[in-house]
């Protein structure tokens, strides 16, 4: 009886250990247009940001070129051997120039333990890019989803 007793602890113990061990969001999910200075954005043209970029809290976003919009969230729990994340971004539909059409993006971005934040953007630099409608940004590891945010573009 005892035996059953330890064993169904040890099980418990190794099991609540492996759950904290998991890759995890800690504390909210920043989302919204990554705030920028400049404005006269060409076809094609991108700006280099810090990693600290202000985030103006929004879910409606300007359909606008150079417009950066997403999500930034602190991930606590990431070693170097853990599965990649999965950024899937679900668009209204992107044509591009020659046709093709775009209903999502899929990004694998493996985790940097030594990062302080992760972020999901998309920025608008080209035209066929601005596209009005539902965007629907997700952040998975294997089949766990991490964050989500939905985005109206107009």
């Amino acid at each position: 009886m005892h035996y059953t007793r330890f064993t169904s602890l040890a099980v418990l113990t190794l099991m609540a250990g492996l759950v904290q061990a998991e890759v995890r969001v800690e504390g909210p999910v920043e989302y919204g247009i990554f705030a920028s200075q400049y404005q006269d954005f060409q076809p094609g043209e991108r700006v280099l940001t810090r990693s600290n970029q202000e985030i103006e809290h929004t879910a409606v976003i300007p359909a606008k070129l150079g417009t950066k919009f997403g999500l930034r969230y602190n991930l606590v729990g990431k070693t170097v051997d853990d599965s990649p994340l999965t950024l899937l971004y679900l668009t209204p539909g992107i044509t591009t120039p020659e046709g093709t059409r775009h209903d999502k993006f899929v990004v694998v971005q493996k985790l940097v333990p030594g990062a302080p934040q992760d972020v999901m953007a998309f920025e608008f630099s080209e035209p066929h890019e601005v596209v009005p409608g539902e965007w629907h940004f997700l952040v998975f590891q294997d089949d766990r989803k991490l964050a989500e945010q939905r985005f109206q573009v107009r």
